[in-house]
């Protein structure tokens, strides 16, 4: 993994922080500059998104909320929680293309701050699991090494005993997580596809060779590990593409300590389709036919999405038939139709995996 800082921007009150006193430890000879909260407050980010800049935020928006789900399909009834915005990465299908209008990688440095009320509110519903991750929109692992906030979460995750906590990456910036005590109700997950779509879609991320390498370490130190096959893209050999990739879980995987695979076909709001034409010219994501779906997402036609859930089912189930597979914001027609079953709503998809973890890690939820 190779990412590159080449300033650091610190927005007013975000000096407050030990945070910040830890991440410019970490930069000291990174260029500095101080600017007034929100500055600038818009730029055109539509071809450049500044990804070597770092800045320091003092958040004052929600750190902690349900995963707000799409309208007509199932959810799986995680919650975010918000460590900062935008990624070091370029993926050609990013959503945070087009969601976000500031540019740079944005940190919270106020985090650990507010984490105090999240655990209150945790305690406060002690009967319920949350499954939470901070991969929505950001990479979990990309900028460990200068926040070491998995050390931080980590630690929180140990005194809320009704807490699981996904960390998702597409990097093998693993070493922080190594040196926490803390092992129990931590899922280490890595977004996968193809090794073709990997190499040219998701550039600057690290190749799923070494994503596999980075699992199997992880699992080596005590962690229950989970994959996302988030977005499958339709291609030529899309088929071959993708039993390449599940042929090489299984060479690299202990997969009894797999807690769950979720899967999706890509899916995108049409402003994101400019901003693809604009800043991937060789991408060919956007090749074929696309419907509009009951969430105003564009998706591929239902055959092609139960063709390709039905393909990877069929061929992770021969590795290991109970991995917890399910799938991303899809319907009940599609989950019968393409896995035999449907958990029928959100709710029974979230229970589904609650008792994954339930399994993997000795709980009663």
């Amino acid at each position: 993994m190779d990412i590159t800082i080449s300033n650091v921007i610190i927005e007013e009150g975000a000096d407050n922080y030990k945070q910040t006193e830890v991440i410019l430890r970490k930069l000291e000879n990174v260029p500095i500059k101080r600017v007034e909260k929100n500055y600038p407050n818009k730029k055109d980010i539509s071809v450049n998104m500044d990804k070597e800049t770092l800045r320091l935020i003092d958040f004052k928006g929600e750190f902690f909320k349900p995963c707000p789900g799409t309208k007509g399909y199932i959810c799986c009834g995680y919650h975010i929680l918000n460590t900062g915005t935008n990624c070091p990465f370029n993926c050609s299908y990013c959503i945070l293309q087009v969601y976000f209008n500031q540019p740079s990688l944005r940190v919270f440095v106020n985090l650990e701050h507010e984490l105090d009320t999240v655990g209150h509110f945790l305690d406060l519903n002690h009967k319920k699991l949350f499954r939470i991750g901070t991969g929505e929109f950001t990479d979990s692992l990309a900028l460990d090494h200068v926040t070491d906030w998995s050390k931080t979460l980590t630690r929180f995750v140990n005194a809320h005993k009704n807490v699981v906590l996904e960390l998702k990456t597409k990097t093998d910036n693993i070493n922080g997580l190594f040196s926490s005590s803390y092992r129990e109700r931590i899922v280490v997950s890595w977004s996968m596809n193809s090794i073709a779509i990997s190499a040219k879609e998701e550039h600057g991320a690290t190749s799923i060779i070494k994503r596999l390498k980075a699992a199997k370490r992880c699992q080596e130190e005590g962690y229950i590990i989970s994959f996302h096959f988030d977005p499958l893209i339709y291609f030529k050999d899309w088929k071959n593409g993708y039993l390449k990739t599940i042929e090489l879980i299984d060479k690299y995987i202990n997969l009894k300590k797999v807690i769950w695979i979720s899967m999706g076909c890509i899916r995108y709001i049409p402003a994101l389709k400019f901003i693809i034409r604009k800043r991937h010219h060789d991408t060919h994501i956007l090749d074929g036919e696309f419907i509009t779906g009951l969430d105003g997402k564009m998706r591929y036609f239902k055959p092609i999405r139960i063709e390709m859930y039905s393909f990877m089912k069929e061929f992770l189930d021969k590795l290991e038939n109970n991995l917890g597979l399910y799938l991303c914001m899809e319907s009940p027609e599609i989950w019968l139709k393409s896995f035999g079953w449907s958990p029928e709503n959100s709710n029974g998809l979230s229970d589904y995996l609650n008792k994954r973890v339930n399994k993997l890690y000795k709980t009663n939820y």
